[in-house]
């Protein structure tokens, strides 16, 4: 099955123009600006060692404060067929991390479990690296298309991650946006195909709808982030979840 629209990499806001990119996606994007809410709340409260796990091009780094932390970016040996080809980052197998036991302060896995045919062994090892009293934070989609096709396996429900993650002492599921922002979303998503049409040729035929939908479009936008803001509509089907974890001192 061909994917049509793949989700374009993340990057870290290191230069002028992906701080630009940046600043876009976290107005027209909800499922990153969603995900970029809730680390802004947490990285910067973190002190030691952390890894990122699944770091891709490392877009939350810059939320560490970096004269309380060591950033370890870790990530599979071939990330860059997915778009990702940060030297900075150490490589894996995918399943066993190289790190030794209760070695790491805190760990970060954004949109990674998805990924993952079987995640519960890569939970225990996040769970064997972390030291006691650590925490971690864990995202995953729930209202998404099928991306990084076939390398996409699971949409977890609050159940089935607290099932699986029974191995953290402590375990606390947060929502991301909801369903209203989730159908802000799609429509943002189906806006963005008008301007990527499967044939270059087909593009002078979208762009008339494109610009007289576009004020629509923002409007909409608006919506969805009020919708983040002021909780509107329900949980039941958010864009994601984020889920906190720690380890039993």
């Amino acid at each position: 099955m061909a994917e049509r629209f793949r989700p374009p990499p993340h990057a870290a806001p290191d230069t002028l123009v992906d701080r630009i990119i940046y600043a876009a996606r976290l107005v027209v994007d909800f499922q990153f600006s969603t995900i970029h809410r809730h680390m802004r709340r947490f990285l910067p409260t973190l002190t030691g060692r952390v890894v990122d796990i699944g770091a891709g091009g490392s877009p939350f780094r810059h939320l560490l404060r970096a004269d309380a932390t060591e950033y370890v970016g870790l990530d599979i040996h071939d990330a860059g067929r997915f778009g990702y080809a940060n030297a900075d980052i150490l490589r894996f197998d995918g399943a066993h991390i190289p790190f030794a036991t209760e070695s790491v302060d805190h760990f970060v896995c954004t949109e990674v479990l998805e990924h993952v045919e079987d995640p519960v062994p890569l939970l225990r090892e996040m769970h064997r690296i972390l030291r006691s009293g650590g925490r971690g934070v864990i995202t995953v989609p729930w209202s998404a298309r099928y991306h990084y096709i076939p390398h996409d396996f699971h949409r977890f429900t609050p159940s089935r991650l607290t099932s699986m993650s029974s191995m953290f002492s402590a375990v606390s599921i947060e929502p991301r946006g909801t369903d209203l922002t989730t159908i802000v979303s799609k429509l943002v998503v189906a806006y963005a195909r008008l301007l990527t049409p499967r044939r270059r040729a087909a593009l002078l035929g979208t762009l008339a709808p494109a610009i007289l939908l576009a004020p629509l479009l923002g409007l909409l936008i608006i919506w969805g982030h009020l919708s983040v803001l002021l909780k509107l509509g329900s949980t039941d089907d958010p864009l994601g979840y984020s889920m906190w974890v720690q380890k039993h001192e």
